[in-house]
């Protein structure tokens, strides 16, 4: 019997392929045949900071790009979010669909027998009706992020989206409560993914969004880097309106005992920029919790004066920080961090443009996470057990870190509007105070619930898998 091939294409940002690529080594490590589809931008972006040999793959775990529809530059860093949607919209069936047919005609691979696509590429969808094989969506972000989108049609209907004022930031707009989503019990609008922030009825990506939505709903099912006990309310409340929910997350404790018995893929890399090893060396000078780690993603941008407000703030508190400067942080500019703040830090800071951020996360070293609260890095932390600061950008991180301080209790808001002395104060508490102790004892209980579902045999995610494997293996 043929092996199953499972064509697997994330959105091409660097927060979506990093787990679609270990949702691929899974797959891979259950018989299938696997092709992982990059863009051209990113594929180059890989072999620049990997080396030219980092997508050679295996026989039987394989590469490919198409374009994207922008202009090939030679940046480093992620493209324009709203180009990047509009081109995904317009320009990325054909090159799918190519492949896929070149791919059925090359006799060296198995037909392919399934797609496992982000959510954000729903233009995969007309590929899988048209090829006649099954499509599983990857909602690379949190369910209840999903629930929060979930919502924007209903928004719209009830006139609440878009608002009538060009103030709504600051009238009281963004603090109306919503009180009819399950498992959402008082959220603000403020703490709503933020696409809904507009005054536009045509905002492209307010309508690009509902759309979206409603186009997963064509899915054989739809997964999740999550775990049922974390977010079983949202899934609940999805439930009724979508294909099958499997949770299957967190997919780090999946993927640890296949690669402790599989280095092949373990050396299959999923990092756009190049890692600075240095840092863990470092880590290994200080002791256990005594470490704030500091990193906004790979999309967040601000302002050098939010950058030079958390840096003074980061100082202030005297704890030693390991701090994760991209270089395309700053909107429009290379970030500069003032020479008295560095002259300030010397021996207690290291800052570097990027790195593993699981391995730095696993190390005993750190106790707190200064984060942007994207999905990765929300499960991340809790995965290895520690609490967070959330200064959320945009997106579905407003939802995340809602959760993260109100529902999980593992997480401090800072406000926007960044100032130093509350930095100080919030990061002290963090790893000082006794909301950081009972954060800590918070997030300990739900790694452990994490650790449950992904590696017992009687875990959801444990078994989710096997379900989704179903999915994937049955007939169009």
């Amino acid at each position: 019997m043929e092996k199953p091939h499972a064509i697997c294409i994330p959105c091409p940002g660097q927060g979506h392929i990093t787990p679609m690529l270990k949702l691929a080594k899974i797959l891979h490590s259950k018989g299938f045949h696997i092709t992982f589809v990059h863009t051209e931008y990113n594929r180059n972006r890989f072999l620049r900071s990997n080396g030219p040999n980092a997508l050679d793959g295996l026989p039987s775990f394989r590469f490919e790009a198409i374009p994207d529809g922008l202009p090939l530059t030679e940046a480093d860093s992620t493209q324009d979010v709203l180009s990047l949607c509009d081109s995904i919209d317009r320009l990325m069936l054909e090159p799918f669909k190519e492949l896929v047919a070149w791919l059925n005609e090359d006799p060296s691979v198995p037909r392919v027998s399934c797609i496992v696509s982000d959510l954000g590429m729903p233009f995969t969808l007309d590929a899988a009706e048209e090829f006649g094989v099954p499509e599983v969506m990857f909602w690379t972000a949190s369910v209840c992020g999903l629930l929060g989108y979930a919502q924007y049609d209903k928004l719209v209907e009830m006139n609440i989206v878009p608002f009538k004022d060009e103030n709504f930031h600051t009238n009281g707009d963004l603090d109306q409560v919503l009180d009819w989503i399950p498992s959402m019990e008082n959220i603000r609008l403020r703490d709503m993914p933020s696409f809904i922030r507009t005054t536009n009825p045509d905002d492209y990506l307010l309508n690009y969004m509902r759309r979206q939505i409603n186009h997963t709903k064509r899915a054989s099912a739809i997964i999740f880097n999550s775990y049922d006990a974390l977010e079983h309310g949202a899934l609940d409340a999805l439930s009724p309106d979508f294909p099958p929910l499997y949770t299957l997350g967190p997919l780090e404790f999946l993927l640890d005992p296949i690669e402790a018995n599989n280095k092949e893929t373990k050396s299959l890399t999923s990092s756009l920029w190049k890692e600075d090893p240095h840092c863990l060396e470092w880590l290994d000078s200080y002791n256990h919790n005594s470490v704030v780690y500091v990193n906004f993603g790979s999309i967040t941008v601000m302002t050098n004066d939010q950058l030079v407000e958390f840096a003074w703030g980061i100082a202030n508190s005297h704890q030693p920080f390991l701090w994760i400067t991209r270089p395309d942080i700053i909107s429009g500019d290379s970030a500069v961090l003032p020479p008295e703040f560095l002259e300030e830090v010397k021996g207690r800071g290291l800052i570097v443009s990027w790195c593993n951020q699981e391995k730095v996360l696993g190390h005993p070293a750190i106790g707190g996470f200064l984060t942007h609260c994207g999905w990765n890095s929300t499960i991340e932390s809790i995965s290895q057990g520690v609490p967070m600061i959330c200064w959320p950008f945009f997106a579905e991180q407003q939802t995340n870190c809602w959760y993260c301080c109100t529902k999980w209790g593992i997480g401090m808001e800072i406000d926007s509007n960044v100032k130093r002395n509350v930095v100080e104060k919030q990061v002290r508490e963090l790893m000082e105070g006794e909301k950081g102790k009972e954060m800590k004892k918070r997030v300990m209980e739900w790694k452990v619930l994490g650790e449950k579902a992904s590696t017992s045999p009687y875990g959801t995610s444990y078994a989710n898998i096997d379900n989704v494997i179903k999915v994937l293996q049955s007939p169009k």
